[in-house]
């Protein structure tokens, strides 16, 4: 059976939570601006629920969202990827150019008089995406191998990275344009922090599962019988994140909605233009629908978890910076949702990738 075929009949079988997983995202993220809306203090009290800085009640949601994701991943094919230069170096150029110099021109064209929101954007840009991702890549039939590798490689870059290129956006570039300058004080502890608690334990985890899973039932057993146990909570993690995200801010967000509204339109062209731009470039590399849906949703996403803490250690949970970080996600969410269905309509013109893919070990097929 062809990929596009297996992908169609799994398309068909899908239960009806996950047919109608934009209504629950929608209504997750409802419920969680009514209840920072409504319940007093709540926002305050769930933004207290912390070790060392990370929020609790965050980390516990994307955990289990990413853990059955994670798990279904076929850790012996990695080497399939990790020989793709044609995956790899796209994906570097997007995440750490492209991605970083698009928010970067988009912050000052949109919000020229307003260095709070500006720089809260900037910082966002600079956050390639490490977690979310993950499940968008699988919602749309990603190729799970390829986004595991590059989550891995952007959270690399991302620990050596991130303050190198703050520096530069917020204080070289501006002052070579003529700009106005901000400083940026994060450590590195800081950013591996988070790259070890989001991506480095439910990966752990995942593979560790299969492993041990393979080893005393076997992969048979392990794909057709505990896959579809663990499943589902990814779903379950995913939704659960998005109500603590917004009632986290759900006062902040909708007692400014003009501010909100100003952050949200260079989200979406941003969002947009990554997202269709690495669509473009990876058919025209000659890569095959899983692999340029990945290499469009890793370039896409951004790591709110890690903008978010950097944008409060730095300038405070009240800041205009924290309120652009907070609202990055609150646009991600269903703009990527809506792209998954936009990808999985796209199939169609992927019939056949016009440069065959690594060939895999026949063993492992």
């Amino acid at each position: 059976m062809s990929t596009a075929a297996a992908e169609g009949n799994v398309a068909g079988r899908l239960s009806f939570v996950d047919r109608y997983l934009a209504v629950w995202i929608l209504a997750a993220m409802a419920v969680g601006l009514g209840l920072g809306r409504l319940v007093p203090g709540l926002g305050d009290a769930l933004s207290k629920v912390t070790v060392t800085g990370v929020s609790l009640p965050i980390a516990l949601g994307l955990l289990v969202m990413m853990y059955p994701v994670l798990a279904k991943v076929r850790y012996d094919r990695l080497d399939t990827v990790t020989r793709d230069r044609r995956l790899l170096l796209p994906s570097l150029l997007l995440n750490w150019i492209v991605g970083p110099a698009l928010m970067f021109a988009l912050a000052w064209l949109f919000l020229p008089d307003l260095p709070a929101y500006r720089t809260g954007l900037i910082i966002v840009g600079l956050a390639r995406c490490i977690a979310m991702v993950i499940i968008w890549n699988d919602l749309a039939c990603g190729h799970r191998e390829a986004a595991a590798v590059l989550v891995a490689l952007n959270s690399v870059f991302q620990v050596f990275a991130f303050s190198a290129l703050g520096w530069f956006y917020l204080s070289v570039l501006p002052g070579w344009l003529g700009l106005e300058q901000t400083g940026l004080d994060v450590s590195v502890w800081e950013i591996a922090r988070s790259v070890l608690i989001f991506l480095g334990i439910p990966l752990a985890a995942g593979y560790l599962t299969r492993r041990l899973g393979e080893r005393t039932k076997g992969r048979a057993w392990y794909e057709a019988k505990l896959i579809p146990r663990i499943g589902p909570f990814a779903l379950y993690g995913l939704l659960f994140t998005i109500v603590i995200l917004f009632a986290l801010q759900g006062d902040a967000i909708t007692s400014q909605p003009l501010d909100v509204a100003r952050i949200a339109l260079p989200l979406l062209v941003y969002f947009a233009a990554m997202w269709a731009g690495s669509m473009a470039l990876g058919r025209a590399v000659g890569l095959d629908y899983p692999r340029t849906t990945t290499l469009a949703f890793t370039a896409a996403g951004n790591n709110f978890e890690l903008a978010i803490a950097v944008a409060i250690a730095t300038f405070g949970a009240s800041s205009g910076q924290a309120l652009a970080g907070v609202v990055g996600p609150l646009i991600e969410v269903p703009v990527l949702i809506g792209l998954v269905y936009v990808a999985l309509y796209a199939r169609r013109y992927f019939t056949t990738p016009a440069v065959p893919a690594p060939q895999e070990d026949p063993a492992h097929a």
